[in-house]
């Protein structure tokens, strides 16, 4: 019902920036929010950032909080996550995610193919 693809990954350097974005396409009036996730090799999938479609909420994991600043663009059905001050940590592989965003972001089984971002030292 819902599709999201991401773009945008690439190789960085430590300290370096990024931006992905993601674009959504079917019945995205079913969530009312669209976040990221990340997964590193061996580590289990973790939250990133979420915002709400309306209303400007906007939801971040404590580890990106204050480097990573996540927009979207309803009129084009798209999503961004601008990644600054990147750390070899931030490696991994980047999920689009459509779900629901109250006090805390919820989301749904609509997942993108990800994009690798990779940091090094």
């Amino acid at each position: 019902q819902v599709q999201l693809v991401e773009s945008g990954g690439g190789l960085v350097q430590a300290g370096g920036s990024l931006r992905l974005s993601c674009a959504a396409s079917g019945r995205t009036f079913s969530t009312n929010a669209m976040g990221w996730f990340r997964q590193a090799p061996g580590k289990e999938r973790e939250f990133v950032a979420a915002i709400r479609w309306s209303g400007g909420s906007t939801y971040y994991a404590d580890s990106v909080k204050g480097r990573f600043t996540i927009s979207r663009d309803n009129a084009k059905n798209m999503m961004f996550l601008q990644m600054n001050s990147l750390k070899p940590d931030d490696t991994a592989v980047y999920y689009c995610n459509a779900g629901y965003g109250y006090s805390n972001y919820v989301p749904q089984n609509y997942w993108g193919q990800g994009t690798q971002v990779t940091v090094s030292s």
